[in-house]
């Protein structure tokens, strides 16, 4: 026999024994008993046969009929219950154990004439029948489920693969560093020189019969012509004056040598520009390998599985389900490396009709004491299917955002694009790109920045690793002269921090709920003019009721002011909304009356609010 079967049985016999306990001529464990575990479905026609032995084997005749009358009403009123709404919660059958006791108790004497009850017990009786089944469903309910106990080999098979994930994630690091070990050198070398000297000397002075006495070690003459001969081509390209008198001199293949050592120096040149070009590329793959090293650290250590510590929570919320007629089939509860709570489950409907899952998350943030969100793309309602649900710690902050953009006069297409990120795990993520210059290239640049950018943080990827992806693959896809600003705003929704990427992009504008502004610039280059990328960074704390106003060049370019930053500043604190997209269109509006109604650039204003929860 299972061990839920075994359970069953023990649930039954217990049934059986507890209808010999008598409390002022009552027997309140009768029916309260039968309320408590007839809640459950399995096991229901043990319960009734134990209950039924143990009224015939203890009870006194004359009262087996109330009792077993109230264990008749307690059926019928669960299995109304469970047709009509599809559930059947603890508080329903205790009012029907109490409420059909009580009112056997004060009609007993259809029963019984000469053995009533008082009113005072009956009512007694009907209190304690109430709490005990309030009380004990929740218990049953822990005693019947079956524990969960994770075999031994998945553990180990699991501590293996995290194992290797973590083996493979030093083994990219590995080579990460030794691609990024090899230095790019823009000047030539001491060694590169002694090269391209034994090159001419091997050549030309080879096959001179006063070699030996030229470059003889006591005589330093011919190494000291050598070297400005040298320093002469490095900085002007060709030999001046004065070296090629001292040259010819001292060496009758003067204009020979001197021919030689500029297609030996322009060769070195253009070796050492390939070199540093393919030392860029394996920078390219050092910064893929170390994301790839990130994301399998990440994947192994990415979250903790509680179900072992928290069995208790866990049995909880499958109660609260099935009382609100959802059955659960597998439910897991993990912690996240920034430590919030993450809750994966399958569930069906019971009784085969539509729960609102709204039903279920409640059941599940009241069992943990949190506020609870299902994702997104979580199903509406839950029916006779299974579907998986997952669970996320409600933010403590909600986000509201809105755009407004302007195309340049006589572009049929903006060169902006922008997006508007918000994850799963609680980070709202906007990103603004301005392409150079305006029209179909422009917007075809930026948005390959924003989708890579989108793409890249989904995929789990760091932001400064993100950029460094996007401007590698920038460098290689890009035509001349095609670059791209990137400007990115990271707010996390549970703590309002907020951290600031820049990379040659416009001012980015933060109001505060008290009404002051603070404006964050950036002095460095756009994505796509080098592989050795300068991001800019800042962290700023936003609280309730803060606004943050991110804008393209084209917005502050035509202010014809001295300070636009500052006119901006001004501008954005004047306008008074709590609406995002209204202040976005507010500040082009205003921005319009600087530039005479000309649109000489793109213009585009992000603007996003956040509020606590």
């Amino acid at each position: 026999m299972k061990k839920t079967g075994w359970k069953q049985l023990a649930l039954g016999i217990l049934g059986a024994l507890l209808c010999k306990i008598s409390i002022m001529g009552c027997y309140p464990f009768v029916p309260a008993y039968f309320a408590a575990v007839y809640l459950e479905e399995s096991g229901r026609w043990l319960l009734s046969v134990g209950m039924l032995t143990g009224m015939v084997a203890f009870l006194p005749i004359t009262v087996i009929a109330k009792y077993a009358m109230s264990l008749l009403v307690i059926g019928i009123a669960v299995r109304l219950s469970e047709w009509v709404d599809k559930r059947c919660y603890a508080y329903v059958a205790a009012i029907a154990a109490s409420g059909g006791t009580l009112a056997l108790s004060v009609f007993g004497g259809i029963f019984d004439f000469r053995n009533q009850v008082t009113m005072v017990a009956a009512v007694c009786e009907a209190l304690f029948i109430f709490g005990f089944v309030i009380l004990a469903a929740k218990g049953v309910h822990l005693f019947l489920e079956e524990e969960e106990q994770p075999a031994q080999l998945d553990q180990v098979k699991e501590g293996y693969q995290e194992q290797r994930l973590l083996n493979y994630a030093k083994s990219f690091e590995g080579l990460s560093r030794t691609f990024l070990s090899m230095k790019r050198h823009s000047e030539m070398q001491p060694e590169d020189m002694g090269q391209i000297q034994q090159e001419i000397v091997g050549r030309i002075c080879s096959g001179c019969d006063t070699c030996a006495v030229c470059w003889a070690p006591a005589d330093q003459t011919m190494y000291g012509v050598f070297g400005k001969l040298a320093r002469s081509l490095l900085q002007k390209g060709e030999a001046d004056e004065e070296t090629k008198r001292e040259l010819a001199a001292h060496c009758r293949y003067a204009g020979h040598v001197e021919r030689e050592a500029s297609v030996a120096f322009e060769q070195a040149r253009a070796n050492k520009a390939w070199y540093n070009r393919l030392l860029e590329n394996r920078e390219v793959i050092a910064q893929q390998l170390d994301a790839m090293a990130f994301i399998m650290e990440d994947c192994a250590s990415e979250t903790k599985l509680l179900d072992a510590q928290e069995k208790r929570k866990l049995s909880e919320i499958r109660y609260r389900a099935k009382e609100c007629g959802i059955t659960i089939e597998e439910i897991h509860l993990f912690q996240k490396n920034d430590g919030h709570i993450q809750v994966h489950l399958r569930a069906h409907s019971k009784w085969g009709n539509c729960v609102a899952v709204k039903e279920l998350t409640k059941a599940v943030a009241h069992s943990l004491d949190l506020h609870m969100k299902p994702h997104k793309d979580s199903r509406t309602f839950v029916g006779k299917e299974t579907v998986e649900v997952i669970y996320e710690e409600e933010p403590a902050f909600h986000a509201v955002h809105g755009v407004a953009r302007l195309t340049k006069d006589g572009s049929a297409v903006s060169g902006d694009n922008f997006s508007f990120l918000e994850k799963e795990d609680g980070e709202l993520v906007l990103s603004l790109s301005d392409g150079m210059g305006f029209g179909e290239g422009a917007c075809r640049e930026s948005e390959l920045v924003v989708d890579l950018l989108e793409r890249f943080i989904e995929a789990g990827f760091t932001k400064d690793t993100a950029i460094k992806m996007l401007n590698s693959a920038m460098v290689i896809y890009g035509e001349d002269e095609s670059y791209s600003t990137v400007d990115i705003s990271s707010v996390n929704l549970y703590t309002g921090e907020t951290s600031f990427y820049k990379i040659g992009a416009s001012a980015t504008f933060i109001r505060h709920k008290n009404g002051s502004v603070e404006c964050l610039l950036s002095t460095s280059l756009p994505a796509g003019v080098s592989f050795e990328v300068e991001i800019e960074q800042a962290k700023k704390q936003l609280s309730d009721g803060d606004f943050l106003v991110m804008i393209t060049d084209g917005v502050l370019e035509y202010l014809n002011t001295e300070k636009p930053e500052e006119t901006l500043e001004g501008i954005i604190s004047e306008i008074k909304t709590n609406h995002p997209g209204l202040l976005a269109k507010k500040i082009l509006d205003q921005v319009m009356l600087y530039t005479g109604g000309e649109v000489r650039d793109d213009m585009t204003v992000l603007a996003a609010a956040i509020w606590e929860n």
